[in-house]
């Protein structure tokens, strides 16, 4: 179900994100721009940035666009027309092409690798092209970001992908971004042993407590003692036990709930 729920979200938020991110987009060498003046077909273009942040325009010659977003080079180029050539123009500036970049998909993924980013892609879209997540991913995303246009720094981004499938926050589907690194959290796992119906390891997800984890293993055999139950839980090396536990303990990544047998 969530394999389908990321594909869904990926399809029907991609046509609303674009728009918005287009507008923040900044410009970079490789990018198609498409230009258009109102009322003059014949200076319509489509450009690429050069390698020196460059578009040729024609009357204008070379005008710098590298690192300007889309509003900005639409506001130059309209006042470079004013200057002499048009009058009142009316410029409308696209991106035809975002120049590709490549970002890097690890962790619990289908497909781990590095992937291009040929136009605008958002996380779930991401995701959907790795060939979705495993049955061991947990559900937390982190991406690590350049900070700023040096490689000194990263920052790194958490995104809660329940809160954004399951609950809708379409908010935290956010563009990925050229050198972007995205780790897939492997799940907290919990084995649950003894006297239950199906013993095994199961994710631990968040407010789980040890009747939740007995359940989800099937509930308790008719051998089951259930007021004998106890929990083993391994920190830092030293190992807790928790004898004749309630029912309602939280418990964590790695713990071992045992269900011992009834003699009586």
């Amino acid at each position: 179900m969530k394999q389908l729920s990321i594909i869904f979200f990926a399809f029907f938020f991609s046509t609303f994100v674009e728009a918005a991110f287009a507008q923040k987009y900044v410009i970079g060498e490789g990018d198609v721009l498409k230009i258009t003046i109102y009322d003059h077909d014949d200076l319509a273009q489509t450009v690429r940035v050069n390698g020196d942040g460059t578009i040729m325009l024609a009357l204008l010659g070379p005008v710098q666009v590298v690192n300007l977003s889309v509003t900005k080079i639409t506001q130059k180029i309209a006042s470079l027309y004013a200057d002499g050539y048009l009058i009142n123009p009316q410029v409308n500036v696209f991106i035809e092409e975002f120049r590709s970049g490549k970002a890097t998909i690890l962790g619990q993924i289908s497909k781990p690798g590095l992937y291009e980013l040929r136009h605008h892609t958002t996380l779930l879209e991401l995701i959907s092209t790795a060939g979705g997540l495993t049955d061991d991913a947990g559900n937390i995303a982190t991406i690590k970001r350049k900070s700023g246009l040096s490689d000194a720094g990263k920052v790194d981004i958490t995104i809660d992908l329940a809160e954004l499938v399951e609950m809708g926050n379409t908010a935290l589907n956010i563009p990925i971004e050229a050198g972007d690194i995205l780790y897939i959290q492997k799940a907290n796992m919990v084995y649950v042993s003894g006297e239950v119906k199906k013993p095994g390891v199961y994710k631990c997800l968040n407010g789980a407590t040890v009747i939740k984890a007995i359940t989800i293993a099937g509930g308790f055999t008719d051998k089951a003692a259930p007021s004998k139950i106890k929990v083993i839980r391994k920190s830092k090396g030293n190992e807790e036990v928790f004898e004749k536990v309630n029912m309602d303990l939280p418990v964590g990544s790695e713990d071992v709930i045992v269900v011992p047998e009834s003699f009586f």
